[in-house]
């Protein structure tokens, strides 16, 4: 049996069809079509509870983000189980209301650049708290508290300056970075809202980025967020709330080697551990919005291969998949695994391995070492949970992947494939 730590994909015996669970990524491509998206709603659930578990000491909300896979089906699997939700969005709140319309009262919502409209959408749904980026977003949350004459629970989101080793992209605790407020400013803009009284100073938000692999930042960060709840509670401000944010980072690469590195658990583990410590003394509720590390090992995109060509030094396995479907690698540089759903014998072979979009940037790895590849075989692309259908898109008209959600022994359809009609539809001519 060929497993990958930390996945629930595997080979049960090694010329065997790789499997999500007990089902076959063969089957379901067959019965699916490609490219197709695969999740294991047993590994997301895991995940959740490894969260819950790890601060089960302590009052805590586990609020998703929904902006890593935003599907209803895995939306309403954590709403079954007790998460919250972190919108960036008035379509995601609504996603969210679809999904779970008794889970409003657990949405926070961030983002630098809230709407009116979106506003007035969250406070009209009695959401849990607006976690605010700006003065200016204060004042307008004030003025819609105002007209719709309801309270708004705020949270200001504040920008600590801690360095986290990720990509530049997804970094934002320093104060060159568009999020938050500067730390030092944040107590003299909750003095001043509490002066409104459409405002509620509920909690502090902060939220360093993504894919941070190490504990230690987090808690450097939660050490200066206590603080500012101290030294407002001296000047009888009060706020009941901390809200750690995300961003704990999963491994890409193939850890089946890695016998030493630590798991899941054992990462959630120091993650917790690491708050804690900065929280000792704080008695009020822990928010926690992770997204990446509940989904992303838990999915994978399924591809076939097209052609397999040689041009110079070169070889070149073209799929069925293409950057619209996964666009990670050509907008990160981001690694994902991939794995030959029916190995074939034979030595290992490099390749660039490509879909058909008109983009030399359209790729999903270059010079990969993998078994050899022909024309009909399936590949599967790992790790791709989060980030990869939230983020995909109709570039060269292509239609988006169908999604289907493994549970147990069962695998349902999610979401349907595309077809040209639902592109066409919106558009007039």
């Amino acid at each position: 049996m060929t497993s990958f730590s930390s996945r629930p994909f595997h080979h049960p015996q090694p010329d065997s069809a790789l499997c999500c669970g007990k089902t076959s990524l063969e089957a379901l491509a067959h019965r699916y079509g490609t490219p197709l998206y695969v999740y294991s709603a047993d590994q997301i659930i895991e995940r959740l509870q490894l969260f819950q578990q790890s601060f089960k000491s302590r009052d805590h909300l586990i609020c998703y983000a929904v902006k890593a896979n935003s599907a209803l089906a895995i939306l309403k699997l954590l709403a079954y189980r007790g998460a919250g939700f972190d919108i960036v969005s008035g379509g995601e709140l609504q996603r969210v209301q679809t999904a779970a319309s008794e889970a409003m009262g657990h949405v926070v919502f961030s983002g630098v650049g809230k709407t009116s409209a979106e506003i007035d959408l969250a406070l009209t749904a009695g959401i849990l708290q607006f976690n605010v980026e700006s003065v200016a977003e204060l004042e307008l949350l004030a003025v819609r508290a105002k007209k719709l004459k309801r309270k708004a629970r705020f949270a200001l989101r504040v920008n600590p300056d801690v360095f986290a080793e990720t990509h530049p992209y997804i970094s934002t605790g320093l104060r060159e970075h568009k999020f938050g407020i500067d730390i030092r400013l944040a107590a003299a803009i909750y003095r001043s809202a509490a002066n409104n009284r459409w405002l509620v100073a509920n909690g502090v938000s902060v939220h360093i980025g993504s894919q941070i692999r190490a504990a230690a930042p987090f808690g450097a960060a939660i050490v200066r967020v206590k603080k500012l709840v101290e030294d407002l509670g001296r000047d009888g401000i009060a706020l009941r709330v901390i809200d750690a944010g995300g961003g704990l980072g999963i491994d890409y690469h193939s850890d089946a080697a890695k016998t030493s590195a630590p798991g899941p658990d054992e990462k959630v583990q120091e993650y917790a551990a690491a708050i804690e410590q900065a929280l000792r003394g704080f008695e009020g509720r822990l928010l926690l919005e992770p997204g990446r590390f509940i989904v992303a090992q838990a999915g994978a995109l399924v591809a076939r291969v097209l052609q397999v060509k040689r041009n110079g030094k070169k070889t070149f396995v073209i799929t069925d998949a293409a950057m619209n479907d996964l666009i990670r690698p050509a907008l990160y540089q981001a690694h994902h695994e991939i794995v030959p759903v029916r190995p074939r014998a034979g030595r290992m072979q490099t390749f660039d391995v490509v879909g058909p979009v008109c983009e030399t940037g359209d790729f999903f790895a270059r010079d990969r070492k993998l078994k050899p590849l022909e024309p009909g075989d399936l590949v599967a692309l790992l790790d791709a949970g989060a980030y990869g259908m939230a983020q995909s898109s109709n570039y060269n008209t292509r239609m988006r992947p169908a999604e289907v959600l493994v549970e147990g022994s069962r695998a349902r359809l999610i979401r349907r494939r595309e077809t040209m009609a639902d592109l066409l539809a919106p558009e007039l001519f």
